[in-house]
């Protein structure tokens, strides 16, 4: 055993669970924790904040980056309820997250103290694991436990520590028990579910993969699977790149932040296979196609969407059962057709990122990009219009991605850039903004500064939230709260300590992000931030997509073209593609 204060115990628990970084920002309550990572800080890096929301959403993002645990702390009172939006991020994206949760003395609670806060309640919502400690040598364990439990539970724990208890001197000895977080055993999915699944498959004649974030780690068996049975794959948003986004049977998501050719497979599909997600959008599906759900939580079983047949199980583990079966399927007039869908969609989007006459096209800014990563890279994204700009012009094969799921709340951005470059800093991290969403927590680029982490942040400037802009429109609501007052975020990052560029055409674009590239190239140690002055226009949007005139009507589809800019001579219809080939549908 040795003599050490429990601040710094906690800290030594948290170096064999192998954590390497925490954000934060000091406070009379948490102090003795701050002075156990003093203590440590040639083990573990201490990564001041500007704001603790900044730090408990950089450690959401770290663990949709690796998987390990993020961790952030605060203070009593205000430093703890700024911890919120990254705890609920953390919880609803099912990622393991730690906060630890400054409180006043013992001999001080319950006394209207400064700050003091009934803390327990407040994160009982959030929380799979919810302590106050209460004696100093029980610190270590209730953070280890708390860890142990964010992994097993997938989602944030919190840790109240009271600061008295942090002061006090222990006897400290290591956890003995292995920190084993991932299961050591093969589960067996049940002969009986996978001849009845292959068989409704067999069955189908327009068969859909529709994949979740539960298939992050299994993308190998993903793609093989799509192969072996030539079925097409759509993702959910959370989960871009869990088939890399340029195979050919990867067709685009669904829903606002989709593709044309998401949208239109699923108005003619037959069967679903929906693995590994608890989509919320399910409900918007069409009601007359048969499911196949599997997923290893009950819950999530006919939660969002009624099922024809239920797989309680790991979506990895039941892919290989089904690739073991060593069937296949022939490669269907169904499956090129969606292709063929995919690749038209693709050019459309090409076309307008070449187009700058009315203003610089996001797509153009993205395009670019995505000629400059590099295979390990991050991406981590705002939520708005900028998410779908990402989702559908940057590559994800070997790069990582993350952004706010379920949870959806703006400043992510930057926060997740911060992150992707401590977490993986053998390659490039991006962040990507709508000037609304950078706007929340543009001062933490001083953090990047700070800490000479080379993030290339790229602020799409519109001046509006053109996402919400976009809704009160469809909604015919006045257009009220919505317009946004400019700024100048080349400048403001210059004087945050980033390097500062304005885009506003083509060839700006391509000017600039060679020079960042030189940059880059010769070891640049600062922050970058790109302004991107973009066109009023909204991105086209594909929850509903009436292009089939069979379906919807020739009057609808003209309308819908010439509102979209859409040449149906280069955009045509899944289901005119089908019937081309033959299929009556």
């Amino acid at each position: 055993m040795t003599k050490m204060i429990a601040g710094q115990a906690l800290v030594k628990v948290l170096e064999a669970w192998d954590v390497n970084h925490i954000y934060g920002i000091p406070g009379g309550s948490i102090n003795h924790t701050v002075e156990g990572l003093y203590l440590e800080k040639d083990q573990i890096a201490y990564i001041q904040v500007r704001h603790e929301e900044v730090g408990a959403l950089a450690a959401a993002a770290d663990a949709k980056f690796t998987g390990k645990i993020g961790v952030a702390f605060g203070s009593a009172g205000p430093g703890a309820t700024h911890l919120f939006n990254g705890l609920y991020d953390a919880k609803m994206d099912h990622v393991p997250m730690l906060a630890l949760v400054g409180q006043v003395p013992q001999s001080a609670m319950n006394t209207n103290y400064f700050q003091e806060m009934d803390e327990t309640p407040m994160f009982s919502d959030v929380a799979v694991y919810n302590r106050t400690a209460t004696t100093a040598e029980q610190l270590p364990y209730v953070v280890n436990q708390a860890i142990r439990e964010a992994y097993r539970q997938k989602g944030p724990a919190v840790v109240i520590i009271p600061e008295d208890l942090a002061a006090t001197e222990i006897d400290y000895e290591p956890v003995k028990t292995p920190n084993v977080v991932a299961n050591t055993f093969t589960e067996t999915i049940d002969p009986a579910a996978v001849s009845a699944t292959l068989d409704l498959l067999k069955a189908a004649k327009h068969p859909l993969i529709y994949a979740g974030r539960g298939l992050l780690g299994a993308r190998d068996e993903l793609v093989k699977f799509s192969e072996q049975f030539n079925v097409p794959v759509i993702n959910t948003v959370p989960a871009t790149g869990v088939i890399p986004t340029d195979h050919p049977n990867a067709i685009g998501t669904f829903g606002r932040l989709g593709s044309k050719s998401g949208f239109e497979a699923l108005q003619h599909t037959d069967l679903i296979l929906f693995l590994g997600s608890e989509f919320p959008f399910a409900q918007f599906w069409p009601k007359n196609i048969k499911i196949i759900q599997v997923n290893d939580n009950s819950f999530d079983i006919g939660k969002m969407v009624p099922v024809d047949y239920a797989v309680i199980g790991d979506a990895k583990s039941y892919l290989q059962a089904m690739i073991a079966t060593g069937e296949t399927l022939p490669a269907t007039d169904w499956l090129k057709a969606n292709q063929q869908n995919k690749a038209n969609w693709n050019q459309w989007l090409d076309q307008l990122a070449g187009d700058d006459s009315h203003g610089l096209a996001p797509e153009a800014v993205t395009k670019k990009i995505a000629s400059m990563v590099g295979p390990k890279d991050t991406y981590g994204v705002d939520t708005g219009n900028v998410s779908e700009w990402a989702v559908r012009g940057l590559p994800m094969n070997q790069q990582r991605f993350a952004l706010s799921g379920l949870f959806a709340t703006m400043g992510y951005g930057l926060p997740a850039g911060l992150a992707g470059a401590l977490s993986v800093p053998d390659a490039q991290s991006w962040s990507l903004s709508g000037d609304g969403g950078f706007a929340m927590v543009a001062p933490d680029i001083i953090t990047e500064a700070r800490y000479q982490l080379p993030v290339i942040n790229v602020v799409f400037s519109n001046r509006r939230f053109g996402f919400i802009y976009r809704e009160q429109v469809d909604t015919k609501q006045h257009l009220y709260g919505v317009d946004l007052t400019d700024a100048d975020w080349a400048k403001v990052g210059e004087g945050l300590g980033a390097i500062g560029f304005t885009v506003t055409n083509n060839e700006e674009v391509e000017t600039v992000f060679d020079q960042i590239k030189e940059l880059q190239a010769k070891g640049n140690r600062k922050p970058i931030v790109v302004n991107a002055v973009i066109k009023d226009d909204d991105p086209i949007g594909t929850a509903f997509m009436p292009l089939d005139a069979k379906l919807y009507g020739q009057d609808a589809v003209d309308a819908y073209a010439k509102e979209n800019h859409i040449d149906l001579t280069q955009q045509p219809a899944l289901g005119e593609l089908l019937r081309a080939k033959g299929d009556n549908l």
